[in-house]
Parts: structure tokens; sequence; C-alpha cells
């Protein structure tokens, strides 16, 4: 693909592999016989709800910010779970939920007299004491964490007026990990499921990644909606609908030389717009490009540096098939997923456009910030 028509740093989402990736899902929530839903935390591009809305049922939404952007651009109310709800907007929130889950057994009653006279369906989240995620900063069900109660504290009889039960166990993980999800939640909150009318088991799922084995999914969730007919279950996957499915572009804008290193200066941001990449930590895919140690040399041998201020805004080498010049595109592979919607403005670093790439080759530019946004957010 070509990306020449852009001259500034840009989000570019491919319509066609959206599209594709939302079909994926939309035929594993029938053949397993669950709902499955998008997660804004990851993906929030709501120019492409549109799109969304051809494939899924609905969106889960972590903030009266989320809950808003589901009801007026997807046309549906969200399922709601915030990690400590904001006294002042607890009214607000429960208009636009559909599904609402509390994070403690003392919030739920806390809150009690505001949603038990409601249409709300009310969940409670909790902590399963499982997880496959080796990063402790992405591991939804630490044992020491402050998200869901531990599955061992929960009370033997369901509270009064709890519907379901949101177990998030899971980061990009494969599918014998949801199986093992499940087996423990049969295991260990069998005395609740015949009373349950719904089970969400969070994001988490990649079931877009290349080599992810559906079939397990599938099978996994069929054997549990057999033998649990009257649960409905629930998926809320986040990195999986934009799995692969668009690039960041950058541009060198200068090539700095320091004691046998070469950095290749951007104009994007590690820190400000790829936060993953320093947080997980991990080397991002470079087209045309493969990764070295820091250590190598070579006429075509740069580390990439971000243009914000902040010393550590840089990534490991890359080694291109030919020197790069003042000028060139950098294209990052798969940044549609939990980038722009963590994306900051730091030091005042514009943020990237926002683009689409149509099923005919066109890239539309949906969004080109500016001053005043950057104004906006400080006074």
């Amino acid at each position: 693909m070509n990306y020449s028509s852009l001259t500034r740093a840009a989000f570019v989402l491919d319509e066609a592999a959206f599209r594709q990736n939302l079909q994926h899902i939309s035929e594993v929530a029938k053949q397993a016989d669950v709902d499955i839903i998008l997660a804004l935390k990851a993906y929030s591009f709501w120019p492409t709800f549109d799109l969304v809305g051809e494939y899924l049922a609905g969106a889960t939404a972590s903030s009266l910010n989320e809950a808003k952007l589901v009801f007026e651009h997807l046309g549906v109310k969200p399922h709601v779970y915030v990690p400590a709800y904001v006294p002042d907007e607890f009214d607000e929130i429960s208009k636009f939920a559909h599904h609402l889950t509390f994070n403690s057994l003392s919030e739920l009653e806390r809150y009690r007299d505001h949603w038990q006279s409601t249409k709300l369906s009310v969940g409670l989240r909790v902590n399963p004491m499982y997880s496959d995620v080796k990063t402790a900063l992405y591991n939804p069900a630490s044992p020491t964490g402050r998200l869901g109660v531990p599955i061992d504290e929960l009370p033997h009889v369901l509270p009064t007026g709890i519907h379901g039960v949101h177990v998030h166990s899971l980061c990009e993980s494969p599918a014998k990990s949801t199986a093992t999800l499940l087996k423990k939640i049969e295991n260990d909150l069998s005395h609740w499921l015949h009373q349950l009318k719904w089970l969400n088991l969070g994001g988490g799922h990649l079931m877009t990644k290349e080599g992810y084995e559906t079939d397990v999914l599938v099978q996994a969730l069929q054997g549990f909606r057999k033998r649990y007919p009257h649960i409905e279950v629930i998926l809320e996957p986040g990195s999986a609908h934009a799995w692969q499915t668009g690039v960041l572009v950058a541009h060198v804008l200068d090539l700095v030389k320091s004691h046998g290193r070469t950095t290749a200066m951007l104009d994007v941001s590690f820190t400000c717009h790829m936060p993953d990449t320093l947080e997980m930590p991990y080397q991002p895919t470079v087209r045309g490009a493969s990764t070295v140690g820091p250590e190598t040399a070579g006429a075509a041998v740069y580390h990439l540096g971000g243009v914000s201020c902040l010393a550590g805004d840089n990534v490991g080498a890359y080694k291109f098939e030919t020197p790069l010049e003042v000028g060139q595109q950098i294209i990052f592979e798969d940044m549609l997923h939990y980038t722009a919607v963590k994306t900051t403005t730091f030091n005042g670093v514009q943020h990237p456009d926002l683009a689409i790439k149509r099923r005919d080759g066109s890239i539309e530019i949906i969004r080109r910030f500016s001053f005043a946004d950057y104004e906006s957010r400080l006074g």
C-alpha cells in the first residue's frame, strides 16, 4: 500500500481488514451461541461504528464518556463496568447502561437504592484468581489486584438483585486459556451458576490472530452453554476487533549521529502515540525493516526516536533495506488497538491524523487535530 498522499503522521485503518475481523468474530459468536461485543478501551474510533453495527450486537464501556459514545454513535445501550463509580456520575451512567457491573460487594450495596428499582441487569465482577498474563501491568486477575471480588471470598448465596458475573482474566490470550477459565468458573462458582442469568468472560480472547485455535474456543463455549443453557455468555475482546487492521504512518524529520549510533527522529512519539511499546515493553514491527541488537552497526541500521522531550521516547534498533533519508515514511504495523485510545498531548506533540483506507484503495482523512484541541484540554 502506498501512503505517499500522507504528508503528516496518521493512524490509518484498513476498512477491508477491519470488516474481515468483524465478520470472523460474528461467525464465532453464532457458532458458539454467545454474544461478542466491542470493548471501547481497546478501540473507540467511533467514525467506524457504523461498520461495527453491521456485525456486532453491542459494546462495553468503562466510563461515562465511553457509555455516551456507544449510545450516541452505535445506537445501543452498552454493558458498563467501572472499577469505581463516581457518585455525581452514577445516575447518568445508569441511564445509558443495559448491563451494569460493580467491582465490589460494598459498592454494590452502597448504590442499591439507585439501581434496584430500575430495569438494569446488574452484575458483580469476580476475580477468578487465574490468569495466563505474564506482564503484571496487564494482568486483570492479579491475586493482590483491585479488580473484582476474589472468587474464594464470595458469599455462598448470590446477593439479591444480581443477575450476572463479570470474570476478566485474559489479555491477548489463546483459546486454551478461555477453556481453562471456563473450567475454573464451573469448579469454583458452581453454587452460583444455577442462579445466574449471564456470565461475562471479559476480554483478552485474541480470536483474529493467525494461529488462534478458534475450534477450541467454540467447543469450550458450546459445552458450557449446553450445560448451562439458562446463562447468556458474553465476551468483550478489544484487540481482536482491530488486530492487524491498520498502521501508523510516520516520517523521518532528522538523522542524529552520536558515538557510532544513528537515530532517525520521527514526527510521532512512542510515549504519546504508542505507549504500549514502552509499557509492555515491546519493539513494534516496522515495514521493510528487521529488528537487530542495540550494538549492531551498518549503513542502514537506525534507532528510532520520538519527537517528544522525554529522554526514553525511543525504541530499539532496526536494519532497513536501504539507508534512510529525511522525509522518508516509516510504517509501524498493527497500530489500531490500544494506540489512539491511549494517546496523550504530552509536550504539546501533534496528534497524528485519523484516516481510513477505503476498500477502493482511497485514503480518507477523518480527523486532523489542531492547536484548539490541545488548548481545550488545559483550560
